[in-house]
């Protein structure tokens, strides 16, 4: 199937590792050209390094905090004629409402919400323009799923779904879309690292690790290529009415639930 995205732009937050970095390398297979962002100036470089030698696209670097309004106007006045935007930088830590201190919150927000929200809000202003392009928020599963032991990230995600039909319910007039994925736990380094410690803790074997995965759908967590192969399929032609909807991928998990 061809998705007709050969030669086009897009800008990946949280660029450099898991979910994003598998975006980048799905979107780079696709012949687009690839700018990815993140806070960590090591992680951009090997990220490049390893996209470059896989794929023979345009990739370019940008380290950048995001949830700085300032620095992310900055990024997009920098790639502004990208064709496609993925939010997907942001991590909240877990806790209940008393766990979550107000600048711990607050914090987390900045990046996770906030920084969707001017991304996208800088971003639209170029596609609004030029009445083309989409915009795919990268947001997870704990917006549908609420969960009291983590209520910063059950309210940031489900506040950045509302987000996303609001916004892509009229963006269309201008020609652009805004959907979003809602991924569950993925494989990433960031999960395996948290994985791990809790094999080591129960077992006292970290590599053990995947006992503690047998209760999801089909006895794993998602593959960060999962979420990037319905990133870039979202992103392109074939999905083109297709806008202020939220996908679900998560092998049924929230239905069980």
């Amino acid at each position: 199937m061809d998705l007709k995205l050969n030669g086009r732009t897009v800008l990946i937050t949280g660029g450099s590792r898991g979910i994003g970095l598998a975006c980048a390398m799905a979107f780079a297979a696709e012949g687009c050209a690839v700018h990815i962002a993140s806070r960590s100036a090591d992680s951009l470089e090997k990220a490049r390094d390893a996209i470059r030698g896989r794929h023979n696209v345009p990739v370019e670097i940008h380290v950048a905090d995001f949830s700085k309004g300032d620095t992310v106007r900055a990024v997009v006045d920098a790639v502004s004629h990208a064709d496609i935007l993925v939010n997907n930088a942001g991590a909240i830590p877990r806790g209940d409402i008393f766990a979550m201190s107000e600048p711990k919150w607050r914090e987390a927000w900045e990046l996770k919400v906030f920084g969707y929200i001017n991304a996208t809000r800088a971003m639209l202003e170029r596609m609004y323009a030029r009445k083309k392009g989409v915009v795919v928020n990268v947001i997870g599963l704990a917006g549908e799923v609420y969960n009291y032991d983590y209520v910063a990230g059950t309210m940031a995600n489900a506040g950045l779904m509302a987000f996303t039909r609001a916004v892509g319910s009229k963006s269309v007039d201008q020609g652009v879309r805004v959907v979003a994925i809602n991924p569950p736990a993925t494989r990433t380094d960031r999960m395996l690292t948290l994985l791990r410690g809790q094999a080591e803790q129960k077992f006292g074997d970290a590599e053990r690790w995947r006992e503690l995965t047998t209760h999801m759908p089909f006895g794993r967590p998602a593959e960060p290529d999962e979420v990037a192969d319905l990133a870039v399929f979202l992103a392109s032609d074939r999905a083109s009415y297709i806008s202020g909807v939220v996908m679900t991928l998560d092998g049924g998990q929230a239905a069980r639930n």
